[in-house]
């Protein structure tokens, strides 16, 4: 069994694994990390051997921590690294590489109709009846999108967003509100089989699915990193906030995730706060006491227009991966379109969580 992971911010790191009788045979470990002494490796390989096979990341990683040399040093790599290449390779996880990548990027469409795409693409994906898909949002009109299980009434001021005509619609995956505005945010969807995220816990997904845009950011000058549970962080302040909803197949197929991010390019602080209702509770783990020191605009960092922001990210995932055009299929939108009616705009939804 062959499996690979890419440790965020770090190296990737290969396993090949065999299963003897319950345990772990013959493990070998490769990969583009630096790891001295030399011996170290054969330690990792050790510490590996004879493990049961349902030993998790976390216990392979404690064994493989309690066999090495003193005064080893891993660059690149961790233990914890090494432990999810290993349940990845016996859950029979795939790569990104396995797959032909599809974009969708379209001209700017209503709040309640994104959110039903994501739904639909998605299921679609679960269904095998779509490629794994790259969608970039564009905005029709300005919107707070709140977690699918935030409360309303506590989340957003009903007054000002009527003041400032933004339309606040739920989502399906949870996580806290966002407040958007065309132009000045930059938003994208990924919809992926559940094989690519096999055998990594819930957390470990976000950074898994987080890390191509981190590098895109990178080539643009930012120093950014995963900041769990769902941040995109860079010195400057926060500049991007994830959200996931699991889809189950149909006839138990492995089904498919949903991997969402909204990025800030240049917000009106002053309107969201107008907006949005942001607790001293929220701000106390984030280490500030002003929620408008919590986001840094894109615009500021890079000094691009937001259009090319996007463009060398979409080109940065072509770089890596491959990435062909593609669109929303009629029956995809017709689809859409109804859910975003009796759906993504009805009361029933919008207020589920009052």
């Amino acid at each position: 069994m062959h499996g690979e992971y890419k440790v965020p911010g770090g190296k990737l790191v290969v396993v090949d694994v065999d299963v003897v009788d319950g345990v772990l045979r013959h493990a070998r470990v490769a990969g583009d990390f630096f790891l001295e002494p030399d011996e170290a490796l054969d330690a990792v390989n050790g510490a590996l051997e004879g493990a049961p096979a349902d030993t998790d990341a976390t216990g392979l990683a404690a064994r493989i921590e309690a066999a090495l040399p003193e005064g080893t040093v891993m660059y690149g790599l961790t233990a914890e690294g090494v432990g999810i290449a290993v349940r990845r390779a016996l859950a029979h996880a795939t790569d990104w590489t396995d797959y032909d990548w599809q974009l969708v990027h379209e001209g700017p469409q209503p709040p309640a109709l994104h959110m039903a795409l994501d739904e639909v693409l998605t299921h679609e994906v679960a269904a095998g009846r779509r490629p794994p898909t790259l969608r970039v949002w564009e905005w029709a009109s300005p919107a707070v999108i709140i977690g699918s299980f935030q409360s309303l009434r506590n989340e957003v001021d009903a007054e000002g967003a009527r003041r400032h005509g933004v339309e606040v619609v739920r989502r399906i995956s949870g996580g806290g509100a966002m407040f958007v505005e065309p132009g000045n945010t930059i938003t994208y969807s990924l919809s992926v089989p559940q094989a690519l995220v096999q055998g990594l816990s819930f957390q470990d997904s976000y950074a898994y699915l987080d890390d191509w845009v981190l590098g895109a950011l990178g080539d643009m000058g930012i120093r950014a990193w995963y900041q769990p549970l769902n941040d995109i962080a860079t010195d400057q302040g926060k500049i991007a906030g994830a959200a996931q909803k699991r889809i189950v197949g149909p006839d138990g197929a492995p089904g498919a995730v949903l991997h969402h991010v909204t990025m800030s390019y240049d917000i009106d602080a002053d309107k969201m706060l107008e907006v949005l209702r942001i607790g001293k509770e929220k701000l106390s783990d984030k280490g500030t006491k002003s929620a408008k020191k919590r986001v840094d605009p894109l615009r500021r960092q890079t000094g691009l227009p937001r259009e090319a922001v996007i463009e060398r990210m979409i080109e940065s995932f072509r770089t890596r991966y491959g990435l062909t055009q593609g669109k929303v299929t009629d029956e995809e939108l017709a689809r859409a379109q109804e859910l975003a009616r009796t759906k993504f705009t009805a009361p029933e939804w919008v207020a589920r969580v009052p």
